[in-house]
């Protein structure tokens, strides 16, 4: 782990990158809540109910 430390002390301005991370995953789940809670309730129901449907084609092809 000494060898990690060392590397990562050398690099100029390596104190930014964990920030950078923490911005890109809070702004993904801020994204990704904002479309959850504004998703077409049509739509959910017909993705949920989709493994349920009994599609005819579908079968044909096996």
């Amino acid at each position: 782990m000494k060898i990690v430390a060392q590397t990562l002390e050398q690099i100029a301005g390596v104190e930014i990158f964990p920030i950078i991370s923490l911005l890109i995953f809070f702004v993904f789940f801020l994204i990704v809540g904002y479309m959850v809670f504004t998703a077409d309730k049509n739509y959910i129901e017909e993705m949920k109910n989709m493994p349920l449907d009994k599609d005819e084609d579908f079968h044909d092809d096996l």
